[in-house]
């Protein structure tokens, strides 16, 4: 029985280990079908390691040359064993081994022999056999030489390389090993658990300065011209935290209010754009500090700009390294969503320092123990210490994002099975961040701010230095509820049901290891409310929604009442009871919950009069929240489009950007999905619809960087899709201001939030093209370069976006990092999705050894082409693709995520189409 396995999984959380999670033997006798590299029979046959040998301690000396592009280096691992064993096995990838050696407490050899290192590579894995037995409850050292070459992609010691102003090309060493490629720059115990000391030296010449986790103890000169830096021992850490950079950079720093020392590190000639990362970072740090309650264990913090980095940033415990468009803020260039998105990523990595780094998952399902939090602890942070920012009118997108990947049968349970390296990169998507975030704020405002807060501190207080399961998370906080605020959460929640207690653990279990999200229908007779739940599909499969049950802590408003009213609902339907009859009922208030709300038809009724004549009285949260839910339900099939767009009608007296932009971002996503199929007379409709009837919108926008962070967001989505429209009053403006922008040389400073709206228009013409490139080619600041990328890529001309695509593929003037994004951006040009989508056929084999399968670059160029279409016959081409590389592509999620996004644009075209096309005719006319 589905329903009962379900349960079985769900509540049974030694099960739910057991069966996913826990993958351990003492067993170390030779697992005859497994062979190394020479032949021999490997003595391990998991993926992942045993858990007899232990690290202790890591002494590392690293030396890279940055002329002969290649790294030497040895390690000393202190061991403790667990079990009698011959056999040492742990990760190595891509290393060349040149010798091995087993040595006791002493420090003396155990053998005289060179000892052999057996090498498994689908495992990534070697072993050294020791022919004296290592002894259980005995400390070892492992000593092991290596070399390799540095890496050519992201991962591992990988090579980056940055051009001056002058026109030369610098080279510098970097690492990146989250999730598993800690193994490519020596050999380690690379799974979180195995947490270890560091002590770390490196060599390096006179015109660089290495970096790693500690502050610099000493520097030692060596001869030849070489230096050895010296670092302090580390924390206690997981292998992917590990961190070490050569380079040539420039810094800024500062102090704290408890004396940690902050710096930010960038190239030389880009140090300028330093200073508001800094004002950030400690400003953050002294807000973590407070709000954990407790102090930053390491002595500093730096953060740098890597020329070359694939994800946003990454959290290396006292090293943090950025992507330069993260971390670098050009007041003259920047605009504010820049401003903010470097604030927010600061934010996150800083959370991490706390949850990841301190408290780190015990494996890699639960890695939305690190990513959802510090997600979260973005928005929970800028609200607190950058107010202006207005970072809560971004949760609900955060949310609406979550919500559009978990209502595919293709999304997954936030804790979910992970064993390989592909499997683990995948785990760092939208469930594990975002969808992680919005079940924590929905606990946060279910316990209470101050209930959430305590617990959390009771949860890294416990498990600091070590490792966390889901479990260990909802234990510390089932404490801290049952101190401070469960009582009252029962009588406030469940008086109407009489129900006495809250099982959180059991609660929350139905959010973490089941997927999908609820759908809560509502139906209004009199003074009664008529609730259920069922899990809220866009294509509905055999797979029945009514298998699934949540534990939801409900939250609604209604005409009558001045505050929110909350009722938890476990069972499949319930009826609650109102005081007094009322004109409305709203559902999730502020959108605090994780679930969408269908109401009977005259529910919706009620709500589409209210925004029509009284759209204040639902806060901005919820206005934006009942269009988002309109249009999931519209795609699903469970609500007519008249119904939606009859719903946004309000929008002409909307005044708060979010619903606004909620509401407008819809009807452009229906404009770029009709437009696409060459729908002519649609298109031309849609066009003028969405121009006659947000003309006042519009018009009132200024091509200035005045106004409050909202009005400055509202204003650059604003006029970048009038130009797109080709608004005249808007196309008008913008050449103007390029036309003024190329005659300067480029040099007067525009506007900066309506900037790429302005290249993007003067991207339409062959010398307003090249001019883009060639100052492309020049720019020190990424920010911009971004802008003058999207621009080249909105180009009508098929041979100047094929020509981009091959300058990515060349890494030399478009960086290889930013082939994804550029590939989407062509792929989201009417004129460029099919081109995109050729050329990502073509290239496959060379895309996948740039970005490996399961990493961010690869899931962004499957999603950001295959999404664009909308015609069986694509859909079809898509899956011919696919099958035709099944062996190479079968692991991965992402592919399922595609193909079923386009499922729904051939749904949503065949069901609206023509209901569409009606409602523009009867507008219009």
């Amino acid at each position: 029985n589905t329903c009962e396995n379900l349960k079985w999984s769900l509540f049974d959380s030694h099960l739910f280990y057991a069966r996913f999670c826990v993958q351990t033997s003492d067993s170390n006798s030779p697992a005859g079908d497994n062979l190394a590299t020479n032949g021999l029979p490997f003595p391990w046959s998991k993926v992942r390691l045993p858990n007899y040998i232990v690290p202790v301690h890591y002494h590392l000396l690293i030396h890279p040359n940055l002329t002969t592009l290649r790294f030497n280096g040895s390690v000393k691992i202190e061991i403790d064993v667990k079990n009698n064993t011959n056999w040492v096995v742990l990760h190595s990838k891509n290393l060349k081994i040149f010798t091995a050696t087993v040595l006791d407490e002493h420090e003396a050899h155990l053998s005289d022999k060179v000892l052999s290192v057996l090498e498994y590579p689908s495992h990534e894995q070697i072993a050294i056999f020791s022919p004296k037995i290592l002894t259980s409850g005995e400390k070892y050292f492992l000593h092991l030489e290596f070399g390799a070459p540095l890496s050519d992609g992201f991962y591992g010691f990988y090579k980056s390389t940055y051009k001056t102003k002058a026109g030369e090309t610098r080279v510098l060493a970097s690492t990146h090993f989250e999730p598993t490629s800690a193994r490519m720059a020596l050999p380690c115990f690379d799974e979180p658990i195995f947490k270890a000391n560091y002590t770390v030296r490196i060599r390096r010449g006179p015109s660089h300065i290495a970096l790693s986790n500690m502050p610099l103890e000493q520097t030692v000169e060596i001869g030849n011209g070489l230096f050895e830096d010296q670092f302090e021992v580390s924390v206690k850490m997981s292998s992917y935290l590990l961190a070490f950079i050569v380079c040539d950079f420039r810094s800024v720093s500062g102090m704290t209010a408890t004396g940690i020392n902050i710096s930010i590190y960038a190239v030389p000639e880009k140090w300028h754009q330093t200073h508001y990362a800094l004002e950030a970072a400690l400003r953050l740090m002294e807000f973590y500090e407070q709000y954990f309650n407790i102090l930053y264990p390491l002595p500093k913090l730096d953060l740098i700009a890597i020329p070359d980095f694939q994800s946003g940033a990454m959290e290396n415990w006292g090293l943090t390294t950025y992507m330069e468009t993260s971390l670098l803020y050009d007041p003259d260039i920047s605009s504010a969503s820049d401003k903010l998105w470097v604030t927010m990523v600061i934010g996150h990595e800083l959370a991490h320092q706390w949850f990841g780094n301190l408290v780190t998952m015990e494996w890699w399902n639960d890695i939305w123990l690190n990513e959802g939090f510090a997600r979260y602890m973005e928005f929970v942070s800028l609200e607190a210490v950058y107010p202006e920012l207005k970072v809560e009118d971004h949760f609900l997108d955060t949310c609406f994002g979550a919500i559009g990947r978990d209502s595919l049968n293709s999304s997954r349970p936030i804790s979910s099975l992970a064993e390989n390296p592909t499997q683990i990169k995948e785990m760092f998507d939208t469930v594990s961040y975002d969808k992680g975030a919005c079940i924590l704020h929905m606990l946060r405002n279910f316990l209470t701010s101050e209930g959430f807060q305590t617990g959390i501190i009771r949860y890294l207080r416990r498990f600091r230095y070590s490792n966390a399961r889901n479990e260990d998370l909802w234990d510390s906080l089932i404490k801290v509820c049952h101190f401070i605020c469960c009582l009252f959460l029962s009588y406030i929640y469940n008086s109407a049901s009489k129900q006495k207690h809250i099982d959180l653990k059991k609660m929350m279990y139905t959010w973490t290891i089941q997927k999908g999200i609820p759908l809560i229908t509502v139906k209004r007779q009199g003074r009664k409310l008529y609730i259920g739940q069922e899990r809220f599909l866009k294509i509905v499969l055999p797979d029945d929604p009514s298998c699934y049950l949540w534990h939801i802590p409900l939250t609604y408003k209604t005409s009558h009442s001045d505050h929110e009213m909350k009722h938890i609902l476990t069972t499949k339907s319930d009826v609650l009871t109102l005081d007094e009859e009322v004109d409305w009922v709203k559902l999730n208030s502020d959108m605090n919950g994780y679930y969408i709300v269908h109401y009977d038809e005259e529910g919706w009724n009620a709500l589409t009069e209210l925004l029509r004549v009284n759209h204040t009285a639902l806060s901005f949260k919820d206005r934006a929240s009942l269009i988002h839910n309109t249009f999931q339900l519209v795609t699903a099939g469970r609500l007519s489009l008249n119904r939606a767009l009859d719903l946004i009608g309000y929008l002409k007296s909307e005044t708060h950007n979010v619903p606004l932009l909620q509401g407008l971002g819809y009807l452009q996503s229906f404009y770029k999905l009709i437009d696409k199929r060459n729908i002519a007379d649609v298109t031309h409709n849609l066009k003028t619809y969405i121009l006659q009837y947000f003309r006042d919108v519009i018009d009132k926008q200024s091509w200035s960087d005045d106004g409050m962070v909202s009005d400055r967001r509202l204003r650059e989505e604003v006029l970048s899709l009038a130009c797109d429209f080709d608004y005249p009053p808007c196309l008008e403006k913008a050449k103007q201001l390029y036309n003024s922008w190329v005659e300067s040389n480029g040099t007067i400073s525009l506007p900066t939030d309506v900037s790429e709206t302005v290249y993007m228009v003067g991207a339409q013409d062959d010398s307003g093209w090249a001019f883009l490139l060639e100052k492309y080619g020049v720019s020190m600041c990424e920010t911009e370069k971004s802008k003058f990328l999207s621009a080249l890529a909105s180009s009508k001309d098929s041979e100047k976006l094929s020509r981009l695509l091959q300058l990515g593929m060349d890494g030399t003037l478009i960086k290889t990092q930013n082939v994804p994004s550029l590939i989407y951006m062509v792929a989201r040009n009417p004129v460029g999705h099919f081109l995109a989508w050729d050329f990502v056929k073509k290239h496959w084999n060379e895309l996948v050894e740039k970005f490996p399968l399961g990493s961010f670059g690869i899931r962004n160029i499957i999603v950001g082409t295959v999404t664009q279409f909308s015609s069986t016959e694509e859909l079809r081409e898509v899956e011919d693709f696919f099958k035709s590389i099944t062996e190479q592509v079968s692991q991965l999620r992402v592919i399922q995520v595609a193909t079923e996004n386009v499922e729904k644009n051939i749904m949503w075209l065949s069901r609206n189409l023509e209901t569409m096309r009606t409602w523009l005719q009867q507008r219009l006319n």
